[in-house]
């Protein structure tokens, strides 16, 4: 993909706390009937749509104020279900500064959006980041995680590439709506780690209940 094949609007979904990086897949449960229009009008088109996170304040409202960056992604699975529930996964492609807001006739809305700022999410760039690089982190992460009762597979991450990693680990990672959003919005892969590491330093893990994993 290049900048040309990009969407100038974009239907989104603003989903609270959950937070699409490039280079990751996740699944999604669409049960809301303007998203079920949503998934059916983009898979009829390019298959692309926008995740967003609506801002803390307002999270409840029916439309919230979003915040300013969120993640393009395309439809890469679809399943619907007996009870008409579309099961899919949704690969994340390239970050969006969003522009304004479009009004439409869909039940769902509409952003009109800018991709220049990160144009850098679509290229195979060699990374210069290493694995080694991250050993403390990781270290701290996997605390975090267990403590936590998160379960990963960190044999399965480290055959990832070096970005997909520290996006999976940020994605998936028990920070707060705005910490993932400033690791959203980090202008690259080192810039990120950074990030992840400052927010660790805030947490204090004994304040954690001290979980067992099997």
């Amino acid at each position: 993909m290049n900048k040309v094949n990009l969407p100038n609007t974009i239907p989104i979904f603003p989903l609270s706390n959950f937070i699409l990086f490039p280079k990751t897949t996740v699944p999604l449960n669409i049960f809301e009937p303007r998203y079920i229009e949503m998934i059916n009008d983009s898979m009829k088109s390019n298959k692309m749509i926008g995740m967003i996170q609506p801002k803390a304040s307002n999270v409840k409202k029916i439309n919230p104020e979003l915040h300013d960056v969120g993640c393009l992604g395309k439809i890469t699975s679809f399943r619907e279900t007996e009870d008409g529930r579309f099961l899919i996964e949704l690969k994340g492609l390239i970050r969006f500064q969003t522009k304004k807001e479009v009004n439409t006739d869909r039940k769902y809305r509409v952003l009109e959006v800018n991709f220049d700022s990160y144009i850098e999410d679509l290229a195979e760039t060699k990374e210069k980041l290493k694995f080694s690089d991250l050993e403390l982190i990781f270290k701290d992460l996997k605390s975090l995680f267990e403590k936590k009762g998160f379960i990963i597979n960190w044999k399965a991450l480290e055959k990832q590439s070096l970005g997909e990693t520290i996006n999976a680990l940020a994605m998936a990672s028990p920070f707060s709506l705005e910490e993932k959003q400033i690791l959203l919005e980090a202008e690259n892969l080192d810039i990120r780690k950074e990030r992840i590491s400052q927010i660790l330093s805030t947490y204090n893990f004994d304040d954690f209940n001290n979980t067992t994993i099997q």
